[in-house]
């Protein structure tokens, strides 16, 4: 159908103007109030077969609903009324175009009833696809020749040069190129800069080498700018020593989403730990617990802890805001083995854990030292789950590198570990998208990236060195850091 619309749907319009599909769509569709689920409940059947669906459609000329196909025929071809809305999807239909009808004010119209009945139920609003407003169909019509990402292209791969042992930041850096919500935000250009000079932001230093990744070009890119500005911000990162990728992209996070903060992305001013701290209760609300920068927006979870006095059971809830989850490799206190995958590990830093006698809690209901158990789990998670293997051993004698081999799956559910049993509605399964590495010893090593370019295809980030990878090379890996991205996405309303 032409951006013009349906020449049918105009005809309509002129003798029923768009209050009837106003109203069709706020009680039979998408249902605004109580009072509209009731009315469509008890009117909303087929006139022929009296049945619910699977598939409904309304007339919009007069009070008629029937199942797709032979029994709304039926009414069209007699009355001659050809407009119809299709009311799983709020879709407007034409019977002589044979086609769905674009109209952007009844699309606007829609939304808005979407906007109502998520906040009439208190739930997230269901996903929509993207509609370019006036000015960006204006922009995409100027611009005939845009780049278009096709199943072979090397769009957004390019090599990064080595500065003197910068391999760790070069396989951050190809993670975060590669999360799809971070990209979407910076190429969309959505960050606005209120720092005096934008050459010392590291956010707007990230949008540019978003526009480097994405522009087509392929030669190997120089990130000279970028460690300057993390050593400006983290002086212990300073030097041309090795550096850990874990605590670098620890550094980096928290650099972004304290220049997000000083701007007008983000208007709250909480910042994430990467570790679990004892900070608030369980009754904190959330908007003490997360600002709203696109840093917190996809990597922050919430990590709740209970404490359990053995004595008169009283549990004491913690919640801390984190940005990753450490995992040890080692044998527990407990005698149990290392761990030998992802599952394995996520099961032993959820498994409750007896503090013992040196480790007694004053419990708020003895009103004494008591000994307790002390167990985590996933209050909330993030959209981009990231996971540390913690293969760096550091103890008073020996410094030491844990080169186990921790089997991770393509698919992760991390539904068992949450803190409250699933509802059956809200998906945890994840996908893996992006694998740091580190091979050699903790003297001399070297870190490089697996990365999903593209669905199924796979590359490995060696410093300026692209090459394509397999699954099984990904998954025979070592893994340092895992970086996982949730398959479905809740969207929550703006109210």
């Amino acid at each position: 159908m032409s951006d013009d619309g349906c020449p049918h749907l105009e005809t309509y319009l002129q003798e029923f103007n768009r209050e009837s599909y106003r109203f069709v769509n706020a009680y039979f569709a998408t249902c605004v109030s109580q009072e509209a689920r009731r009315r469509k409940a008890l009117s909303c059947l087929c006139y022929v077969c009296g049945g619910s669906g699977p598939q409904l459609y309304a007339c919009l000329h007069c009070i008629y609903f029937a199942c797709r196909g032979a029994h709304f025929l039926e009414h069209q071809t007699s009355t001659k009324h050809y407009i119809a809305l299709e009311l799983s999807y709020s879709m407007l239909y034409c019977h002589q175009c044979k086609d769905f009808i674009y109209d952007r004010e009844c699309l606007e119209i829609a939304r808005q009833h979407l906007m109502r009945e998520a906040r009439s139920l208190s739930k997230s609003i269901s996903w929509r696809p993207w509609m370019p407003s006036k000015v960006e169909v204006e922009l995409l019509r100027n611009h005939p020749r845009r780049r278009v990402v096709t199943p072979m292209s090397s769009i957004g791969l390019r090599g990064l040069l080595n500065l003197g042992k910068t391999c760790f930041m070069n396989c951050i850096v190809q993670a975060l190129i590669h999360t799809p919500l971070l990209r979407d935000y910076f190429l969309s250009e959505k960050h606005e800069c209120s720092i005096e000079s934008s050459t010392k932001c590291l956010v707007c230093e990230v949008a540019r080498l978003f526009q480097e990744f994405y522009s087509g070009a392929k030669a190997p890119l120089s990130l000279h700018r970028l460690l300057h500005l993390i050593w400006t911000h983290a002086h212990h990162l300073a030097g041309y020593e090795q550096q850990d990728a874990h605590e670098f992209l620890m550094a980096t996070l928290n650099i972004i989403h304290r220049h997000c903060k000083n701007s007008a992305d983000c208007d709250r001013s909480v910042v994430p730990m990467a570790a679990p701290r004892k900070s608030s209760s369980a009754s904190d609300s959330d908007a003490t617990m997360r600002c709203n920068c696109i840093i917190d927006q996809i990597f922050t979870g919430r990590l709740q802890s209970d404490v359990v006095c053995q004595l008169c059971k009283g549990v004491s809830t913690t919640i801390d805001p984190f940005w990753d989850i450490s995992l040890d490799l080692g044998e527990t206190h407990q005698g149990c083995g290392p761990p030998k995958s992802l599952l394995d590990c996520l099961e032993r830093f959820t498994r409750a854990e007896h503090l013992g006698p040196s480790a007694k809690i004053e419990c708020s209901s003895c009103k004494s030292y008591q000994e307790s158990t002390k167990q985590f789990s996933m209050r909330t998670l993030p959209i981009v789950a990231s996971f540390h293997l913690k293969r760096f051993e550091h103890s008073d004698l020996i410094d030491k590198k844990i080169s186990t081999f921790i089997s991770f799956p393509v698919e992760l559910d991390m539904a068992p570990f949450m803190s409250h049993k699933t509802d059956g509605l809200t998906d945890f399964r994840y996908s893996l998208y992006a694998v740091i590495n580190h091979t050699g010893t903790m003297e001399t090593g070297h870190y490089i990236a697996y990365v999903r370019h593209q669905k199924d295809v796979w590359v490995k980030c060696d410093d300026h060195i692209i090459t394509t990878a397999t699954l099984k090379q990904v998954l025979d890996s070592e893994g340092y850091l895992l970086f996982y991205h949730k398959k479905i996405l809740e969207y929550e309303a703006k109210i």
